[in-house]
């Protein structure tokens, strides 16, 4: 079921409401963290929101970006919800925290998990100023025009795209060299089967006037134009796949061989030669060889 807008409004107001009851929860036990690490009241007040701030830009990031950059911000949100997790864990294990009585530094009574506690705490104020950053900057060049690409070859290159559609009655005559492209898209000008219909008889259109031909009336003139029609119907989809996989390249996102052949109709080893083929299209500078004249006279 799809929410309308007011639907969508009132579930954005719920989660900034549950957002904001859980921080205050998880505050209280920040400070007392920051305070025991050797914060002053003014850090250990701002320690909260460096931490939990953090993890409310992460999930923002998340629902912007795609891709990657969508996996990068998902695992600095599990990475800061998870530290946030273990500080409230030990703020719980240690009540002293909330007076103030224990030695400064002072988070676990074994060393080693005293020192790691500290280490996590002080770390994490230098962690948010890194990756918020990065964040910040990964949104602000997101590209929202390159989602499309998506639709094609799918997030993970697995889904596959849309058949182009191809007419139900074909005429009986094909065109000739000189008929206009067709007007489709680059990628539903290609068909699924233009590979399977060389050679074999269409079946005639009940609805169009036409004369029955027999194999006799077959010549060696309409043989010849049918294979020169079927040749530049392929050559053509060809060039569209190999404008499609450079467009995408372009993008930053190239398609998979198996998503470009899904898309064009074609088998994957097909469009894994046209990929190769545009990787091979490098612009390179003629070379000159020297021509031995008194060999030539």
């Amino acid at each position: 079921m799809k929410l309308n807008r007011k639907g969508k409004t009132l579930l954005v107001l719920a989660l900034v409401a549950v957002v904001a009851m859980a921080f205050r929860v998880s505050w209280n036990a920040l400070r007392d963290v920051a305070r025991a690490i050797g914060a002053d009241d003014t850090a250990a007040t701002l320690y909260p929101f460096v931490v939990d701030g953090l993890m409310a830009l992460a999930l923002v990031a998340t629902l912007v970006l795609v891709g990657p950059d969508r996996r990068f911000a998902l695992r600095v949100l599990g990475t800061y919800t998870l530290a946030s997790l273990v500080l409230n864990y030990v703020h719980g294990l240690v009540p002293e925290l909330h007076g103030s009585t224990v030695d400064w530094g002072k988070l676990a009574d074994w060393p080693p998990a005293n020192y790691a506690l500290v280490l996590l705490a002080t770390s994490l104020p230098v962690g948010a100023i890194y990756f918020g950053s990065d964040l910040v900057a990964k949104i602000l060049d997101h590209r929202p025009d390159t989602a499309p690409v998506e639709s094609v070859c799918g997030p993970d290159d697995d889904a596959s795209a849309h058949h182009p559609h191809t007419p139900t009655h074909p005429t009986d005559q094909p065109p000739t060299l000189d008929a206009p492209a067709v007007e489709a898209p680059a990628l539903e000008a290609a068909s699924a089967q233009v590979a399977d219909r060389v050679g074999p008889v269409r079946e005639l259109d009940p609805h169009t006037p036409h004369t029955i031909r027999t194999a006799d009336d077959t010549t060696a003139e309409g043989e010849l134009r049918q294979a020169q029609f079927e040749d530049a119907q392929l050559e053509r989809t060809r060039q569209d796949a190999r404008r499609a996989y450079s467009e995408s390249a372009q993008a930053g996102r190239p398609l998979s061989a198996r998503a470009l052949g899904d898309a064009f109709g074609m088998s994957e080893s097909w469009a894994r030669k046209q990929i190769l083929a545009v990787r091979g299209e490098e612009p390179t500078r003629p070379q000159l060889r020297a021509i031995d004249t008194m060999a030539v006279s």
